[in-house]
């Protein structure tokens, strides 16, 4: 019999021991609850946003906004997915630098965990609000993180990020 401790215990995806709040660049994915696609179409090769699609997209740029030490680089928002690449960049000697003691279920404010679940829950209060339905989740549980260790590996991802819209009905995400 399950305890009820047991039922809210989450397994992290993210590699152990890692420092998610450390300088890098991560490639992350976020999808939409269940494949639903609500932020917009894909007209040709272009993605073309709605209302939903725009707020996830400036939901994102506020991203390095509202950080000093966050860099956005190349990030697509499609139908139901998004997809972009986050540098965390090194701030030692300011009064904004976040500690690196991270732990699952703790993160620090700087941290990928901790900038992904604020974007996650500021979309999805903009979205349900428009919608008038307070409360629903739109995004799936957890996300997709990927650290990017070399200058090539971050050149193919642009890439990919690039060529998303063009290769849409290829994605694995592409609803059948």
């Amino acid at each position: 019999m399950k305890h009820n401790s047991d039922i809210h215990h989450r397994r992290s995806i993210r590699l152990k021991g890692y420092d998610y709040s450390q300088s890098g660049a991560y490639f992350i994915t976020i999808c939409a609850r269940n494949k639903e696609c609500l932020f917009g179409e894909i007209a040709g090769v272009k993605m073309v946003l709605n209302d939903a699609g725009a707020m996830a997209h400036d939901e994102w740029v506020k991203t390095s906004e509202m950080r000093q030490n966050i860099k956005l680089d190349e990030f697509v928002v499609m139908p139901n997915h998004i997809h972009g690449i986050i540098i965390i960049g090194d701030c030692r000697g300011t009064m904004h630098r976040a500690p690196t003691a991270e732990q699952f279920g703790n993160p620090t404010s700087n941290s990928i965990p901790a900038i992904i679940r604020g974007f996650k829950s500021a979309v999805t209060k903009q979205i349900n609000a428009i919608r008038n339905m307070p409360g629903i989740p739109i995004w799936q549980r957890n996300y997709f993180e990927h650290i990017i260790r070399d200058e090539e590996s971050l050149w193919k991802i642009r890439e990919y990020i690039v060529n998303n819209p063009i290769n849409w009905q290829q994605d694995e995400m592409y609803p059948m």
